[in-house]
């Protein structure tokens, strides 16, 4: 269905997925039967999917994260020519953790119309699950693996005020665990992600501590997905009177009004306006 110059190209971001196939939307099918090519990172996976669901495409290309360059240019060309290109990747979203961002920005930058068919994400799935907070929350994928850079975005974690999603292999969790443990404290909450949407999807919940023990004593299996609580608010002790009297007074020498002043304490020192004003009253027993 090549759409020749009278049609301009366009990329389709398609979510695939992450391991119970009914996951994948009529919309993202449709999507896939259509496109001129299908751009994946193993073209043997994506195959079996597409034979599962009984689709066909006209061509599979392989772009994955060692020719991911290479192939941005053929791409583009496929583009200019006004074909349809569906980019998935072997499960979930395409460039979150996975290959395709080069992809997406060459062609936003050649001025290609560039859509998504969304649906399944490990990151999203876990967070929703994990019952550790989702108004605010950081994705930080595939830690590195050592050095300066892995102690410098474990610490980032310890110190987040909101929830962080992580991803890591069977292989390396124990010791992730271990990690973070150590720069968290291992009281903090996690929530421990596994196979998600598949037969053994296992979510477990704890504490770091916990979760390295248990890790520590069994081998795991299967894709991880690890969500850190964020780190604990300190409390804030009371103000003493003579706290409060003096910041008053500091602002109104400066010129503000006794109430102005009492007003920016209360808001400073975290208490009501009322009290703060009437504190700043008792010092000169007005």
């Amino acid at each position: 269905m090549t759409g020749g110059d009278q049609h301009p190209g366009e990329l389709v971001i398609v979510a695939t997925p992450i391991g119970n196939i009914g996951d994948l939307s009529p919309r993202a099918a449709a999507t896939l039967q259509e496109a001129d090519v299908v751009c994946c990172e193993d073209t043997r996976h994506t195959g079996q999917l597409l034979s599962r669901l009984g689709l066909r495409t006209s061509r599979l290309l392989s772009v994955h994260v060692h020719n991911e360059r290479e192939r941005v240019a053929e791409v583009l060309e496929m583009l200019e020519r006004g074909e349809r290109v569906a980019l998935v990747s072997d499960a979930g979203t395409p460039a979150v953790s996975d290959p395709g961002e080069m992809v997406i920005s060459a062609a936003i930058a050649a001025g290609h119309k560039v859509t998504t068919v969304p649906g399944p994400s490990a990151a999203v799935s876990a967070l929703v699950v994990a019952g550790l907070g989702t108004a605010r929350w950081r994705f930080e994928g595939f830690l590195p693996r050592r050095g300066t850079e892995r102690a410098k975005r474990l610490g980032e974690i310890a110190a987040a005020s909101h929830t962080s999603v992580i991803y890591e292999s069977p292989q390396r969790i124990s010791s992730t665990l271990q990690d973070l443990a150590k720069c968290c404290g291992g009281d903090r909450k996690v929530a421990v992600c596994r196979e998600l949407t598949k037969l053994f999807e296992e979510t477990w919940r704890g504490t770091l501590a916990a979760a390295y023990e248990r890790s520590a004593a069994s081998a795991a299996r299967g894709e991880h997905v690890l969500v850190v609580a964020a780190a604990p608010v300190p409390e804030r002790s009371s103000p003493s009177a003579g706290e409060i009297q003096s910041a008053v007074a500091s602002r109104m020498s400066a010129g503000a009004s006794r109430r102005q002043a009492a007003a920016e304490v209360a808001a400073d020192l975290g208490v009501s306006k009322r009290f703060a004003y009437e504190t700043s009253l008792a010092r000169n027993g007005q």
